[in-house]
Formats: structure tokens, C-alpha cells, sequence
């Protein structure tokens, strides 16, 4: 090999080197241009997560509000499962409806009434002598009761066990409230199973503010869950169909191919 030779070999090997330095950094380069995107995205993500209160929401203003939605959540599901079983007819679901709520401001109005006497709140005690009151009149002027007994003791005190034993308590449930037998009968059961939540909820309150709030929300949510009820029961979503499997459905699905008649069978 002469020196001129030598001389190109050299240059070529010099231009070679180059061009795979350039190429590594190049590489580098592009590599390094990734990573940081990478870890841009990573910081960004980060950023929107730290940015997100890991608390729950903001409760209400009203503490009667907090804690009648507590509540709501252990009765509703008991009153849904009930509420729904009730499927014969809607004279049924309209009977545990309308008991449920008469039992519920029956329960509550003797607290309503212990808490404004305890405050001796006297307007609160006049409305809801008001609201209860009821006129009974029994006799002539003067209310005097002129039938006279002949039972003997022993007698009046079978009669009283009879009376006890024969007693349904569903009658006392139910009392002033019409409706289906059987929606009052598992209304009766459904009730017996959220009163205590019901009370002990209310008693928790001691503000007047909240006491009315509770009481007026509730029975404005109950009846609003029975209305969700009922909806989701008498709701029915229409199936999609098609004008070949109406045709064939109605026994019209014939094909013609060729001089052949070919039915479609489903």
C-alpha cells in the first residue's frame, strides 16, 4: 500500500468515526427528548392527582340535613326491598305507602312533642295540639255514661284475655288509614325494622331548627323514594327489532331466491 492509499484509507476511517459519533448523539439526543415528555407526562399526571382533595364532600350546612341522610341510607334499601315485593297490583304499593308514612309522623310527633315541652316552647305545643286533636263525644250533655254492667269480675276478665289474645297489632298500625290488607301487613313488618333508626336519629337533635328540618325532609324524601319506586317498577323498555324478524314473527319471512321460496326460521 503506497502513501496515497494510506492517505484515502485514513480520511475514510477519520469520516466513519464521525458519522457513528454523530449518530450516538443523535440517538442520545432523541433518547433524552423521550425520557423528558416521559417524565413531563408523569409530573403533569402527578400534579392533577395532588390536586384532587382525597376528602369526602363538603357536608350539608344542616346538621339535621347530615343526619337524616345517614338515615336514609339504612331505611331506603329495607323500604325498596319491601316496597317491590309488592307486585300482585298497585292498591298494594299505594296501602304501604300511605301507612309508612302515617306511621312515621305518628312516631315522631310524641318526640316533637317531649322536645317542646322539655324547651317549653308553648307556640310549638299549640300547633301540635292543633294538628292532633281529635273530638270524641260519647253521650248525651254532661258525658255521662249511663250503662251499668251486670259481669260478673270473673266474667269482664275472660272477656279482657280474649280481647287480648285476639288483638292484631297490624289493626293498631293501621288505625285511621285505609288500604290493602296486605300492603298494611308488610308495611307493618318493613316499619318495624327502621323505627328504632328513625327515633334515635331524631333524638340526636336538639336544635328546633334541625328537628324540623329532619322531620320535613324525611317525610318529603320517603314519599320521593316511593315515586323513584313505582317508576322503576311500571317502567319497561321497548326491545329493538327489525323488519325481517316482524315479517318472520308474523309468518311472512319468505325469501325468493330464484324459483325457490326459502323461509326464515327463528
Amino acid at each position: 500500500m503506497n502513501k496515497q492509499e494510506e492517505k484515502v484509507l485514513r480520511e475514510n476511517i477519520r469520516h466513519l468515526i464521525r458519522h457513528v459519533k454523530q449518530k450516538k448523539l443523535s440517538e442520545e439526543e432523541s433518547l433524552r427528548g423521550i425520557i423528558r415528555q416521559f417524565a413531563g407526562h408523569e409530573l403533569n399526571e402527578l400534579i392533577s392527582e395532588s390536586s384532587v382533595p382525597d376528602v369526602e364532600p363538603t357536608p350539608n350546612k344542616s346538621t339535621g340535613i347530615n343526619v337524616l341522610e345517614e338515615l336514609l341510607k339504612k331505611i331506603i334499601p329495607v323500604l325498596e326491598v319491601d316496597y317491590k315485593s309488592l307486585t300482585t297490583n298497585n292498591e298494594q304499593r299505594e296501602s304501604f305507602r300511605s301507612h309508612i308514612i302515617n306511621a312515621v309522623i305518628n312516631t315522631l310527633t310524641p318526640a316533637k312533642v317531649n322536645t317542646a315541652a322539655v324547651s317549653g316552647d308553648e307556640e310549638q305545643l299549640q300547633e301540635i295540639d292543633m294538628e292532633e286533636e281529635i273530638d270524641v263525644e260519647i253521650g248525651d250533655e254532661g258525658g255521662e255514661d249511663k250503662f251499668i254492667d251486670i259481669r260478673t269480675d270473673a266474667e269482664k276478665s275472660e272477656e279482657e284475655e280474649e280481647e287480648e289474645v285476639e288483638a292484631d297489632p297490624r289493626d293498631d298500625f293501621g288505625a285511621g288509614v285505609e288500604g290493602d290488607e296486605t300492603g298494611r301487613n308488610v308495611a307493618y313488618q318493613s316499619f318495624k325494622k327502621i323505627e328504632s333508626s328513625i327515633i334515635d336519629s331524631y333524638e340526636l337533635l336538639s336544635d328546633p331548627d334541625d328537628q324540623e328540618l329532619y322531620y320535613d325532609y324525611l317525610i318529603a324524601n320517603l314519599k320521593l323514594y316511593f315515586d323513584k319506586f313505582e317508576e322503576e317498577l311500571s317502567a319497561s323498555v321497548e326491545e329493538p327489532t327489525n323488519q325481517a324478524y316482524d315479517m318472520a314473527k308474523s309468518g311472512e319471512g319468505a325469501v325468493e331466491q330464484g324459483t325457490d321460496d326459502v323461509e326464515l326460521d327463528f
